[in-house]
C-alpha cells in the first residue's frame, strides 16, 4: 500500500515551491488518488484510447511519465489488442524528475511480469527535459497533468513538436487542471474540488499550504486555450473526453 501523502500537514513557515522529489515519490499514488478528481479513470481510458490509435512500427509516448502509471497502463491495454496492430511499437516515458525515473524503473519492471512476453510491448523510460528529447515516429503521445508544469511561454512550441512527432491519424491525450473565464463558474470548480480533497481526508492546512507550494509552479489554462493551441500546432480535430470539476482530458487528432 502507498504512504499516505501528509507533506503538508504541519504548519511550514516559509513554504518552497513544489518540487517532485523523493519526499512526494514515496507518497505520490496517494496524492494522486486523493488529489485530482477522475485519475484512475483518465489513467485507464487513456490507455483504452491508445489500444483505439496505435499503429504497428510506431512509438507510444508517456510525457512527463513520473511513476510510469500511462505508460504501464498502456502496454497492458496493448496487450489486449490485435497483434498485427501492435507488431513493433516501442513505449517512451520521459521525465525531468531524477526521484520519479528512478522509482519508476522497478515498477514497470515488475508489472511486465503478468504479460506473455510475444505480446509485452516494451517501456523505455528516458529522464530528460521535454521541451529538448527528441520525439519522432509516433502514434500516440500521451501527456497526463504534465503541461502545466511547462513554461507558459514554451508550450505552443511544444505542442507543435508532438504533432510533428505523430504519423497522420495519431492522437495526443492531454490531461490537465484548467481554469474558466467565468469568476463565477472557476470559483464553483476550485469549491468543489476542495470538498474533493477534504472528502477524501485533507485538512484545510494542507489544501492551503499545497496550494501556495504550487503556485506560479502549477500555471492552468482554460479549455478554450488548449484547444486554440493545439489547433494552431497542426492538429485537426480536438474535443474533451473527460472532465471532472476543473481536470480535464482532452484528444487531439492529426489529419
Amino acid at each position: 500500500m502507498a504512504n499516505r501523502d501528509s507533506l503538508f500537514s504541519h504548519p511550514l513557515g516559509d513554504i518552497e515551491g513544489f518540487r517532485f522529489n523523493q519526499a512526494v515519490v514515496d507518497v505520490f499514488p496517494d496524492m494522486l488518488r486523493r488529489s485530482v478528481p477522475g485519475y484512475e479513470s483518465i489513467i485507464t481510458q487513456s490507455a483504452l484510447l491508445a489500444s483505439r490509435y496505435v499503429q504497428a512500427d510506431t512509438r507510444l509516448y508517456d510525457l512527463g511519465s513520473s511513476l510510469g502509471a500511462t505508460a504501464i497502463a498502456m502496454r497492458d491495454a496493448l496487450a489486449l489488442s490485435n497483434a498485427e496492430a501492435i507488431s513493433g511499437c516501442e513505449i517512451h516515458g520521459i521525465d525531468n524528475a531524477s526521484a520519479m525515473i528512478a522509482a519508476s524503473r522497478s515498477l514497470v519492471d515488475t508489472s511486465a511480469s503478468t504479460i506473455p512476453t510475444e505480446r509485452c510491448v516494451p517501456i523505455y523510460l528516458h529522464e530528460a527535459d521535454l521541451e529538448s528529447h527528441p520525439l519522432s515516429n509516433a502514434s500516440v503521445v500521451a501527456m497526463n497533468f504534465t503541461l502545466q508544469f511547462v513554461r507558459p511561454e514554451a508550450r505552443q512550441a511544444l505542442m507543435a513538436k508532438i504533432a510533428s512527432a505523430l504519423k497522420p491519424g495519431g492522437v495526443l491525450i492531454l490531461s490537465e487542471k484548467v481554469r474558466f473565464e467565468d469568476t463565477v463558474l472557476n470559483e464553483m470548480h476550485i469549491d468543489m474540488y476542495h470538498a474533493f480533497k477534504k472528502q477524501n481526508g485533507y485538512s484545510d492546512l494542507e489544501i492551503s499550504q499545497k496550494r501556495t507550494a504550487l503556485e506560479n509552479v502549477l500555471v492552468p489554462d482554460t479549455l478554450d486555450e488548449h484547444r486554440d493551441r493545439l489547433l494552431d500546432s497542426g492538429f485537426s480535430h480536438c474535443t474533451v473526453w473527460f472532465q471532472c470539476f476543473n481536470f480535464a482530458s482532452l484528444i487531439a487528432i492529426k489529419a
